[in-house]
């Protein structure tokens, strides 16, 4: 699972949208995520919007396999051509996350 984290400019945000629509099907059609939608959540922080996709890649190995299809090539130059560096932050983030369960115990690495 990744969580990608967008900036996204205040006067771009339909054509952000319209791309950001894209994404999953574009990823899962090219068997690079799984058929679980992303989760997409918008926030407002000072200066403009944000965007947070929770995008279920298939594998550890996906996103870098993404790269070599020019259909996700297309959507991500965009993308990112429509996000700004806000409050010392860059425009686009993506910290590796993990769905975790509150009812099992925690991993013992974690404790």
């Amino acid at each position: 699972m990744a969580m990608c984290i967008y900036r996204v400019r205040s006067d771009r945000e339909p054509e952000f949208l319209d791309l950001l629509r894209q994404h999953w099907p574009t990823l899962r059609d090219l068997g690079l995520a799984t058929k679980e939608a992303s989760t997409i959540l918008r926030g407002e922080e000072e200066g403009g919007p944000f965007y947070v996709e929770l995008l279920p890649w298939r594998d550890g190995e996906a996103p870098g396999e993404a790269h070599k299809f020019p259909e996700v090539v297309a959507l991500w130059g965009p993308i990112e051509e429509l996000c700004e560096s806000r409050g010392g932050r860059p425009p686009i983030e993506f910290p590796r996350v993990e769905r975790i369960d509150l009812h099992s115990p925690l991993p013992a690495e974690w404790n």
